[in-house]
């Protein structure tokens, strides 16, 4: 396995010296119990699971029908569906409903991360706090577990901490050397040291002013998304009845003969799709449901106290050359004390997050505020060299993070750094606060809890070392296998390899033919993104209903370039309304609440909105008449603006075809009175803005600009010498660079 080969080649640390300041002597224990459970598992991973996952419709037919399940879990996030898994591999008759789409909520839009926590075990060190030092401990352990579940969703991270001043360097190396140490042999690589000579070839972007040196250590990284998926599909496998956009209208409730007292028996469930309800009755009910925890609470007892202190944290997603392909940078004392991470993902490259309070909703939208708070910071740390632009930014989203105080606690108001696990007087299990790292622990304990609370016959956790979906058969090489044997891209088997681990075999399966020499199969979604059409029909399989899913969840195109993501769209729903039989009033409802969900819970329409009809126009005379010029190549009768037919005619002379849906996309981006045209006023708003950073990478201002390069060189060059005008090659495969890669 790729975690193990990890450890083999790395500094293997003991956890004894920091267990003994704290007086913890439970380590040897706890190495016995992980390998009796890693047994457990294999022997587990033996037994028989369903080779294909029943259809959504059929796992509503099992809700409906069956009798009584032992566990209902209301959450598809990451813990919501570990404790699916947990429960149904412990035996148990297990059932998940979630509202949305699995992942859909905070789950899928954290900072990717699979990790320890460095900053609380700081504070474990300097206050002597035994609780944190636990959390840290448990979730080094979960780590490590993770990276061997999921070996093609997840990775160790170098991750960077770059020092300016010196008396800091021993300090953090201190602190992220115990960090090593803490995790004992689960460590994945030994923390180093850095000059300052040496910090800057690994990570040339970086500040170099001042700069004394770096120190480096490890965590894990991995698709935050599909790694909820996999867990949610391998419950399904296992045989756990779940079902997304599956909404839990109301608890229902029956009297205990022997106390009279009511206890919690199930759920009355409407399937949102279809708005039909139905009954799930269970023994016990488990609320996994993440920032809207006290909705089930008030549901189950209206005089129930809140317990959820929701926090948003804003995440956005820049081009590639802002980071190294392999190293991440940590932050660790903002302008305002925050944390702030920055991370080559997806071959993107990701910076957050933020923390600040806010109220509960299904759709958070990242403010400009929290946006330019994180650019402030990346600016702070990177060269001078590197212009850190508004415009760069591809996406940017919001999750809503559940920290929670201690309803069992004298201390109400102090919020838990670790999960809580409640147990109503009438039988709800709650499960809240937590982080993505230790949702497996979260769930074994939930499960635990609701054993105990419902008197439940089942086995011991199996969890530890049980294979999630698309896990068992990985290997780093398995793209080649899919290279030769389906004749996809390179590019495109590792994304699948990545993605899918051993089920990648059937996603290729599904590839067309793309009637090119190569590559034979594989048609990709957009060209510059490794996702093909196949990956649609496959979405299909794991539970996608609408196109959102698809584009956010299923692949991540939506967090990764969402101008990508709109471009792609059009043929997403085509495909997904040929599979399910989608009539034309359905194509157009899910492209607009595809495109809305881009605008809004994306930052798509935070980035349009850099250019606006109340933009400045902030640029010196000779560049205004410079703009003016090249605007008149167009508007050859000087009328004030440029249409379509404009920017046909001036392609026609430049011998380039370009169909009229693609230029109205085009033109479209600036024209922001909406009226079909381009106006003078509006073009040199949008050089400004382009100018000042805030827009990049305009499709609009690189064809102006290069179609006028062109014309000159033709006023220039004469048709005879020329070859008869015909457009130069380099220009020729730029100009499909435009059309093909919009920016």
């Amino acid at each position: 396995m790729a975690f193990r080969k990890v450890i083999q080649g790395s500094l293997v640390l003991g956890g004894g010296a920091v267990a003994t300041v704290f007086g913890l002597s439970h380590l040897t224990d706890q190495k016995k119990k992980a390998n009796l459970t890693h047994v457990q598992a294999a022997e587990l991973i033996r037994t028989s699971t369903q080779n294909e996952l029943p259809s959504r419709e059929a796992q509503l037919l099992t809700l409906d029908n069956t009798k009584e399940f032992d566990v209902l879990v209301i959450g598809g996030g990451a813990t919501g569906c570990g404790c699916a898994l947990d429960a149904v591999t412990r035996g148990l008759k297990t059932a998940l409903v979630e509202r949305d789409d699995f992942s859909s909520g905070t789950s899928s839009r954290s900072t990717k991360l699979i990790h320890g926590g460095v900053r609380y075990l700081q504070k474990a060190i300097m206050q002597l706090d035994v609780e944190q030092y636990k959390l840290v401990k448990e979730a080094l352990h979960e780590r490590a577990n993770l990276l061997e579940i999921a070996p093609h969703l997840s990775a160790p991270l170098p991750i960077m901490l770059p020092v300016y001043k010196w008396w800091q360097l021993p300090y953090y190396w201190v602190g992220i050397k115990a960090y090593d140490l803490v995790a004992g042999s689960q460590c994945l690589k030994s923390s180093y040291v850095l000059s300052k000579s040496k910090a800057l070839e690994l990570f040339p972007m970086l500040q170099k002013d001042r700069l004394v040196g770096a120190i480096v250590y490890y965590d894990g990284q991995h698709n935050d998304a599909r790694m909820n998926l996999a867990i949610a599909l391998t419950a399904a496998r296992y045989g756990a009845a779940t079902a997304n956009y599956t909404e839990v209208v109301g608890l229902l409730k029956k009297t205990d003969p022997e106390t009279g007292a009511e206890r919690v028996c199930g759920a009355r469930c409407r399937d949102v799709l279809t708005g039909q309800e139905f009954d799930v009755r269970a023994k016990c009910v488990i609320n996994a449901t993440g920032p809207f925890t006290d909705s089930l609470r008030k549901m189950d007892n209206q005089q129930t106290i809140k317990i959820c202190q929701p926090s948003a944290g804003v995440h956005i997603v820049m081009p590639g050359y802002y980071s190294p392909d392999n190293m991440g940078l940590l932050d660790p004392a903002t302008s305002d004390g925050r944390v702030i991470f920055f991370l080559p993902w997806e071959k993107m490259t990701i910076a957050g997050t933020t923390d600040t309070p806010t109220e509960v909703t299904h759709h958070p939208i990242p403010t400009e505020e929290d946006i330019n708070f994180i650019l402030t910071e990346v600016r702070n740390y990177l060269s001078s060299d590197v212009e850190v632009r508004r415009g760069d930014v591809l996406a940017a989203w919001s999750g809503i993070r559940p920290l929670v105080t201690n309803p069992n606690s004298t201390d109400t108001q102090s919020i838990s750094r670790n999960h809580v696990v409640d147990v109503s007087e009438s039988g709800l299990v709650t499960i809240a606060g937590g982080k993505w790292t230790t949702y497996r622990s979260m769930a074994e304990d939930t499960i635990n809890a609701a054993i105990k609370a419902h008197n439940l016959k089942a086995g011991p956790c199996r969890t530890v070392g049980l294979f999630l979906e698309g896990g068992k058969d990985w290997a780093p090489t398995l793209y080649i296998r899919l290279v030769q044997d389906y004749g996809l891209e390179s590019e495109v088997a590792q994304h699948l390899a990545a993605t899918y681990g051993d089920k990648a075999f059937e996603v290729a399966k599904l590839a067309k033919v793309t009637g090119r020499r190569w590559p034979i199969v594989g048609k990709r979604l957009v060209s510059e993104f490794p996702y093909i059409e196949a990956e649609v029909k496959y979405a299909l399989r794991e539970y996608a209903c609408t196109a959102v899913d698809v584009i956010s969840r299923r692949t991540r195109l939506a967090f990764l370039n969402v101008q990508a993501a709109e471009e792609a769209l059009p043929r997403i729903v085509d495909i997904m309304a040929k599979e399910l039989n989608w009539k034309e009033q359905r194509k157009k409802d899910e492209f607009e609440a595809a495109k809305q969900f881009l605008d809004y819970e994306m930052g798509y329409k935070a980035r349009s909105e850099q250019l606006t009809d109340r933009s400045e126009i902030n640029l010196t005379p000779s560049d205004i008449d410079r703009y003016k010029k090249r605007f008149h190549k167009f508007d050859k009768e000087k009328k004030g603006f440029i249409t379509i037919l404009d920017v046909q005619r001036v392609l026609e002379n430049i011998n380039v075809q370009m169909d009229s849906q693609n230029l109205h996309e085009i033109l479209n981006e600036v024209d922001l009175n909406k009226n079909g045209q381009v106006e003078l006023n509006e073009f040199l708003q949008l050089m400004s803005a382009i100018q000042k950073g805030f827009v990049s990478g305009s499709r609009l201002a690189i064809l102006m600009k290069s179609a006028e390069e062109n014309l000159d060189q033709r006023e220039v060059i004469s048709v005879d010498r020329s070859g008869g005008g015909v457009l130069s090659p380099d220009f020729t495969s730029f100009w499909n660079l435009i059309i093909n890669h919009p920016l």
